[in-house]
């Protein structure tokens, strides 16, 4: 990933001292175990532990060789002497690459559960702070009904909740390694080692294994991320919606030092919001390639080694630059209540339609007849023919029906509104916290 959308503590997880450190380390576990089993003496053992892969001279030999893994296991060689025959004994070049991917991938969830966490924490609080700021509801774009900015963010917060649960499934799927040599039999390499190996790495054990551990594991893993992708797509699009100058309803943090164009200086553009969304299609991207990568050839092929270079890295890169950028944009969002009721107001009371329909079939009239009088009254409303509360009161039918004061009681947007803090207690924000 290129270094604007990497931040330094997901990018050093993914750099080649990162990479090349875990495979010594599973290297060396390995070893150790063989040494507890008596196949490898103490004298070797002894330089073993203090083996060391300079990175350049790696670069040097795979330039020969052309195989990462070899040149790796010749570097590394290289610092222990005559005790190099020890090393990598049993094993095939996956059982290091896998397992090595597994211990980068787990290390990359872990920072993002952790920033996932974060954002849960800002979105509900925030979500509290607004839990009765009145707005506007839309469908399809259109004014619905109202709603609190409060419940818009509670959305966020439980959906935010599930995503975590699912990236923490996904850390469990692709934390596993195998240690069980060519095609997965453990004909040079006993069960037993592996599970001590993988035990000591902290990681689980692939329980069948070809070659490579399964791809299914991998698909998972970025379709979540995608997932994850996705959830913080629909906030940036939120606020990207809000924002636009005939709503302004809210808008992301402008420093003081910000320039919105280079061409027009009245201009404040969502262009943290744009970014998020633009970088959720590369995550999904990288999610189709990771399920392309499930079917290989018989014991395995390399098809899918070449992907996983970069979907890994970029894709735990993107989603890590996306929860920070969100996270930044809803803890500084700027909202805007007056206009938000503003704008709920604007409409003439056309929103209200669906509790004066549901007044009259309470009243007795059938449903149809009830929907169609009050669409004719709306629509003429919308359509420039004055206030829709007016055209209600003035309806001798409807009045005929209905006394002034319950026609008022329709219009007021707090009867809405009764239930919004059971949505806050059924996802643990209880009434007591809220008035907290």
């Amino acid at each position: 990933m290129i270094d604007r959308y990497t931040r330094p503590a997901m990018g050093a997880i993914w750099n080649d001292r990162r990479k090349i450190d875990a495979w010594l380390q599973i290297e060396l576990q390995v070893c150790e175990a063989w040494y507890r089993r008596g196949r490898i003496p103490e004298w070797a053992i002894e330089a073993i532990r203090g083996a060391s892969c300079d990175i350049d001279r790696m670069a040097e030999i795979e330039r020969e060789v052309d195989h990462d893994t070899i040149a790796f296991l010749r570097a590394t060689g290289e610092t222990v002497g005559e005790a190099s025959r020890y090393i990598h004994l049993g094993l095939t070049s996956s059982d290091i690459v896998d397992t090595g991917l597994a211990i980068q991938a787990k290390a990359a969830s872990e920072l993002l559960l952790s920033e996932i966490d974060a954002l849960i924490e800002i979105i509900g609080r925030r979500a509290i702070e607004h839990r009765t700021t009145l707005t506007i509801g839309r469908t399809h774009g259109v004014f619905a009904e109202p709603t609190t900015f409060g419940l818009k963010l509670l959305v966020f917060y439980e959906e935010l909740r599930r995503q975590r649960t699912r990236l923490a499934s996904a850390m469990d799927e692709i934390a596993v390694g195998k240690i069980s040599g060519a095609v997965g039999t453990h004909a040079h390499i006993p069960p037993d080692v592996e599970t001590e190996v993988l035990n000591a790495l902290d990681l689980g054990v692939e329980p069948i294994s070809t070659q490579i551990v399964q791809r299914d594991r991998h698909a998972f893993f970025l379709s979540v991320l995608a997932g994850l992708g996705g959830t913080l797509e629909k906030m940036a699009l939120e606020v990207r919606s809000l924002q636009r100058s005939e709503v302004r309803e809210a808008e992301e943090p402008f420093g003081e030092g910000n320039q919105g164009s280079s061409a027009m200086p009245h201009k404040r553009n969502p262009h943290a919001s744009e970014r998020v969304c633009g970088l959720a299609r590369l995550v999904r991207g990288y999610a189709t390639t990771g399920n392309e990568n499930i079917a290989l050839w018989h014991e395995r092929d390399i098809s899918h080694n070449s992907t996983e270079r970069v979907t890994f890295p970029d894709a735990t890169c993107l989603i890590d630059f996306m929860l920070h950028e969100i996270t930044h944009i809803y803890e500084g969002l700027v909202v805007y209540p007056e206009r938000m009721l503003a704008n709920l107001n604007s409409g003439g009371g056309v929103i209200f339609s669906q509790r004066v329909m549901l007044a009259l079939v309470d009243s007795g009239m059938d449903r149809q007849t009830a929907y169609k009088l009050v669409q004719r009254l709306a629509h003429a409303s919308w359509d420039g023919g004055g206030s829709f509360r007016e055209a209600v009161e003035g309806d001798l039918e409807i009045s005929s029906r209905l006394d002034a004061t319950t026609i008022a009681d329709l219009f007021d947007p707090q009867a809405q509104l009764l239930h919004i803090d059971a949505s806050f207690e059924r996802v643990g924000l209880l009434a007591s916290e809220v008035t907290a």
